[in-house]
């Protein structure tokens, strides 16, 4: 079965838990910083990778995606996203390690642990 494309849309740049303003009734996400035009699955598959990676779980992934109507992880090429966003986000973070003692043996397990195509390995927030 084919799966359509979302229409293009603005994109916050790095839609996460930490990025969200919350109160009793939703979340409104903040940090515009890195805003965009482009394609949902995109910043879908950001969630997705900071739901598994940073202990959120498969439950609290699944409940965004039914409320979202849209499951990424469904998505032909799903996987090719999921290695682009988790390699983006090891190289944004590496050029920090200068700054953050420790930080740089958490960045050499998260490349370990894409070079062994470990998915499931937990990263920390750095």
């Amino acid at each position: 079965m084919e799966h359509p494309a979302l229409p293009e849309g603005v994109l916050q740049g790095d839609p996460q838990h930490r990025n969200a303003l919350h109160d009793g009734d939703g979340a409104v996400l903040c940090d515009w910083d890195t805003l965009s035009l482009g394609q949902p699955e995109w910043a879908l598959v950001t969630i997705e990778v900071h739901c598994r990676r940073f202990g959120h779980g498969t439950t609290h992934y699944n409940d965004f995606a039914t409320a979202y109507g849209y499951d990424v992880t469904s998505l032909p090429g799903y996987e090719t996203l999921r290695d682009l966003r988790e390699l983006r986000m090891v190289t944004t973070n590496a050029r920090k390690t200068h700054r953050t003692p420790g930080s740089l043996a958490k960045i050499e397990r998260r490349i370990e642990g894409l070079r062994h195509s470990d998915t499931d390995l937990p990263w920390n927030i750095l």
